[in-house]
């Protein structure tokens, strides 16, 4: 039996949610390494640009010093104030530099990033995706994206500058003063920052209820839009509204408490600078009393720890959104986590032909372990043949071609296409030689020109209007105000249910396969429009290998060969003809129908 894949489930996010830092580093080290040059020279211009800002109150300090009160022309001397000016300049200039030469850097990366997440996405098995809500995995994409850049704007645009900062003054400070005023700044800094860390956990509690119900109430909010005609056949405003209302009450609560929180927080941040800056004040004002320290000093070291509080007024905020951004990146990195069910074997290769013969050998498959879908199925498809399976809901009919399409592989048996094994030919190639027309056409949000495009992307327009007369919806296009440009909405919902088999019917034309499944493509329709896209499907067909699923045997008395399933298992093969002679399964089948449709008719 073929192993199925965990699917992604919340304790697997949660477990994913406690890795390392280190984890997140090591994973996106890759990307950033290509940029290692740029990433270099934004170190340099970092260190460059706090150099400058530790510079200016250092010459602030020996202007006060140098201050002559007698002469106001040359109070402070022309070298301080233009050395002062340039440092300025210079701290505000290589911080604007580094941020050019960094923006490349984050930009691309999370472009990278995103692009290998979203291709593996479509390399992973039609298994993982019914298991997962696409909604939730959208989301994962999205903010993990984003959380790239915030990642890395925090990191060199406050942290690590933040980091420099506070070595240079430390250093001055040992260098020029005894080692009570490193002690004291030190001792500032670590209980900010414990305070600050400390306090934030607490703070988080509010501001992910906030983010949760927020989100709760976007989708409720959503859910209702989206169906607007449902709330309108009941007259359910009110009750909308007022489940609405209820998520919206539960924001504000936790909104409220964020905001009562970000107020303790903000009091104790300014006491533990406060009290700081009052015992540098103290111990410098001792210094110029006994005649150690002059007035700049004492301007200098009140300037250094101001200048230190500035980027620690936003600790909490860097550190809230810093680990948030952990999680968001650790979230979309668990999608590449999630290993491919279906893999190209080692040494597939592409197949190309214009005549394809298709043979399912013994093949066994189940969706789940305790379910068996389909019980050692046998049947040929010559080529340029049509094969109909028919049977009831749930005997297996569709999986025959996810089977086939590769969606999944067979737990026993194979499935070969000209004598080859579908699991030796590379996936692309074997999807390039398929055309599908299923029964729920699912269309892209654009243009009906895009939709059909999307057959073979590279095809002419001149090919894509001949695929559509071909399909018969040519002259319906046409008579819209935007012609081939008219937008279909959101899944093709602005056409109907024949306009969009004839679209989904023309870019199978347009895609030109030597082989196409019919997946109950007309089921949905009613019988007028059904007739007239079956003998479309029936035009299309000739010359082509072609597995028809369907549950109106009317659709497919014409077809070559028809095999009866039930329960996974195949019971009956032959033409309609023969089926019906035979007085079976086939034979019941088609009485019930021509009965009902008698009584309907």
């Amino acid at each position: 039996m073929a192993a199925h894949p965990v699917p992604l489930t919340d304790s697997a996010l949660k477990a994913a949610d406690q890795r390392s830092t280190l984890w997140v580093a090591r994973t996106l080290a890759p990307y950033l390494w290509a940029f290692r040059g740029r990433i270099a020279l934004v170190f340099a211009l970092l260190a460059v640009a706090k150099v400058a800002a530790v510079s200016v109150p250092l010459i602030f300090k020996q202007m006060i010093d140098q201050l002559d009160v007698k002469n106001p022309i040359l109070a402070v001397p022309v070298a301080l104030l233009l050395a002062y000016g340039i440092v300025r300049m210079s701290s505000a200039l290589f911080q604007e530099l580094r941020q050019i030469v960094f923006a490349r850097v984050m930009a691309r990366s999370s472009r990278l990033v995103t692009l290998k997440v979203f291709r593996h996405l479509h390399a992973l098995s039609l298994r993982f995706h019914l298991d997962r809500r696409t909604g939730g995995v959208s989301r994962d994409l999205e903010r993990g994206s984003s959380a790239v850049v915030d990642l890395l704007d925090w990191t060199i645009y406050t942290i690590l500058p933040t980091l420099l900062e506070v070595t240079l003054v430390c250093a001055i400070l040992i260098w020029k003063y005894d080692w009570t005023f490193t002690a004291i700044t030190l001792s500032t800094i670590a209980a900010y920052v414990i305070y600050t860390f400390r306090i934030t956990e607490w703070r988080l509690r509010y501001y992910r209820a906030a983010n949760e119900a927020d989100t709760q109430a976007q989708a409720r909010a959503v859910d209702s839009l989206i169906n607007y005609e449902t709330v309108k056949y009941f007259s359910n405003e009110a009750h909308e509204a007022s489940h609405y209302d209820d998520n919206l009450n539960r924001v504000e609560e936790a909104q409220v408490k964020s905001l009562k929180s970000l107020a303790v927080l903000n009091v104790g941040q300014n006491a533990i600078i406060s009290l700081g800056v009052s015992l540098l004040m103290w111990r410098a004002a001792e210094g110029l009393v006994a005649g150690q320290m002059s007035l700049g000093d004492l301007v200098l070291v009140n300037s250094f720890l101001m200048m230190l509080a500035q980027p620690l007024n936003f600790l909490g905020v860097v550190y809230r959104e810093t680990k948030q951004a952990l999680t968001n990146i650790e979230r979309m990195f668990l999608l590449l986590d999630q290993e491919q069910e279906v893999k190209d074997r080692v040494g597939a290769k592409p197949l190309e032909t214009d005549a394809a013969q298709i043979q399912f050998n013994a093949v066994e498959f189940s969706y789940q372990p305790e379910r068996e879908i389909l019980k050692r199925v046998n049947f040929q498809i010559p080529a340029g043949t049509t094969l109909a399976v028919v049977g009831h809901s749930g005997s297996g009919k569709s999986t025959l071609a996810r089977l086939l399409y590769r969606f999944y592989d067979v737990n026993a048996g194979g499935i070969q296409i000209n004598g080859i094994d579908i699991r030796d030919i590379e996936q692309n190639s074997l999807r390039a030689l398929i055309g599908i027309v299923p029964q729920d056409t699912v269309l892209f949000n654009d243009s009906i020109y895009y939709n059909i495009l999307y057959g073979r992307p590279s095809a002419s327009a001149d090919e894509v209007y001949q695929a559509a007369r071909a399909a018969q919806i040519h002259d319906f296009i046409e008579s819209l105000p935007d012609g081939y440009q008219a937008q279909v909405g959101e899944r093709g919902l602005k056409l109907s249910g024949g306009e969009k088999q004839r679209v989904a019917i023309a870019r199978a034309i347009l895609k030109n396969p030597p082989i196409l499944i019919f997946d109950e493509a007309t089921s949905a329709l009613d019988s007028k429009t059904e007739q007239a896209i079956q003998r479309e499907l029936d035009r299309i067909a000739i010359g082509r290998t072609t597995l028809m699923i369907a549950h109106r045997l009317s659709t497919v008395r014409n077809a070559d060969q028809i095999m009866v399933l039930d329960h996974g298992e195949v019971i009956e093969t032959g033409t309609h003809s023969e089926l019906i002679a035979r007085a079976g399964a086939y034979a019941a089948m088609w009485a019930r129908q021509q009965e009902s449709a008698r009584e309907t008719g």
